[in-house]
């Protein structure tokens, strides 16, 4: 640990019952093991390694273990999709087809960026705009999202997350309108990771950080294949260098998510660099879906036994919300608790209410219902250690 209950205003004897769970889920083989940090007013009262990276127990998990950080990609494309709006760049009503004009056509003319990023746009929830094709590149993807990707019905009628489109298309707007004409995967690192000094974060595998790489293990989870260019495997997506995925294609650290997310917390500002404003941070974590329910989501509810629960997004950011449903962030988390997971294993959160951030890479990829009870489990744990 990095602090005790003194100075972090954080109870070191629940934290150490926090690894002490995980330890106990590693052993029944929920999953292989992970990193967990948590932090309260910016000091961090536990950053543990924890378990292992693979099923046989062979390879321990190490605090600079870089893990793909799937949907978690999407909390860092929100945040320069803030920033070009907050430059004039565009606007939260900009049409996504005046600044992609490939994408016109039908009822895709009238989808916004706040359509996009509160995932109420009426495209399809799909995970490939083409079966069979590489995913790590974005000007493929954006030319088969405009070819084959349609509205099913008018943009702000439900909620319906998006797990490629939604983003995919953002982040292609966050480069066309980039005055220096950069690829999105340079923008990324020269206004984000750079200046926040994640040194361990990249879009795409960066050669120096292979061979620190957890490799995804979806166990059998994942409903498609994340192919690349270079022909990896599967899920090869993941180990391309020069990968350009705006909705899944960054690696990380615990550390460096914990840096990002901290930012957050401060207000869009972290070590003197101001990312972005106070005020639109506020604004995105305004609940804009209002009590409908994420119909990606209601199907697994039902399958589970589950009551259908509402989706609470924000602007790009998933929210805790005021009902008592089922949450990644925790039952005892405050209604403007935000932050983003991906594919049953990477979580982060801010409790601006009780000045907490919680941040969780693992390994071994969980079904979506047992991630859910697991990251509410463990978060509650977490936020019980608040003093």
């Amino acid at each position: 640990m990095a602090s005790n209950d003194t100075h972090s205003g954080l109870d070191s004897k629940r934290l150490a019952y926090l690894a002490e769970v995980i330890k106990d889920d590693v052993k029944q083989g929920k999953y292989y093991g992970g990193v967990i940090a948590v932090a309260r007013g910016g000091v961090v009262g536990f950053h543990e390694a924890i378990g292992f990276e693979d099923p046989q127990g062979t390879r321990p998990v190490h605090i600079d273990s870089v893990f793909s950080l799937f949907s978690v990609t999407k909390a860092m494309t929100n945040v320069l999709v803030f920033r070009a709006i907050e430059m004039g760049q565009f606007a939260l009503t900009t049409k996504v087809c005046s600044i992609i004009p490939e994408f016109s056509g039908g009822l895709r003319e009238q989808i916004t960026v706040m359509h996009l990023l509160t995932h109420s746009s009426g495209l399809p929830s799909v995970y490939t705009p083409q079966p069979g094709m590489y995913i790590d590149r974005l000007a493929d993807i954006i030319a088969a999202i405009c070819k084959n990707v349609h509205c099913l019905e008018p943009p702000g009628n439900h909620v319906n997350y998006s797990p490629m489109p939604n983003h995919a298309l953002l982040g292609e707007m966050v480069r066309r309108v980039d005055p220096q004409g950069r690829p999105f995967r340079q923008i990324i690192e020269e206004e984000l990771f750079k200046p926040l000094g994640m040194k361990d974060t990249s879009m795409g595998m960066r050669a120096d950080l292979r061979a620190r790489h957890i490799k995804p293990d979806f166990r059998g989870n994942n409903r498609i294949d994340h192919l690349g260019h270079s022909n990896l495997g599967p899920n090869g997506a993941f180990e391309e260098e020069h990968a350009d995925m705006p909705w899944v294609g960054v690696a990380s650290t615990a550390g460096d998510v914990l840096r990002f997310a901290e930012m957050l917390r401060r207000g869009g500002e972290l070590n003197g660099v101001r990312i972005v404003s106070p005020t639109i941070l506020k604004l995105s974590r305004r609940n804009w879906t209002g009590e409908k329910p994420n119909e990606l989501y209601k199907s697994l509810a039902y399958s589970l036994g589950w009551d259908p629960f509402p989706a609470y997004i924000g602007m790009g950011f998933t929210l805790r919300g005021p009902s008592l449903c089922h949450t990644l962030f925790g039952t005892l988390s405050s209604p403007e608790t935000f932050g983003n997971y991906g594919a049953g294993s990477t979580l982060f959160w801010v409790d601006p209410e009780l000045d907490l951030t919680f941040v969780m890479l693992t390994a071994g990829v969980m079904a979506s219902g047992d991630n859910f009870e697991r990251c509410q489990r463990l978060s509650d744990i977490a936020i019980s250690a608040v003093t």
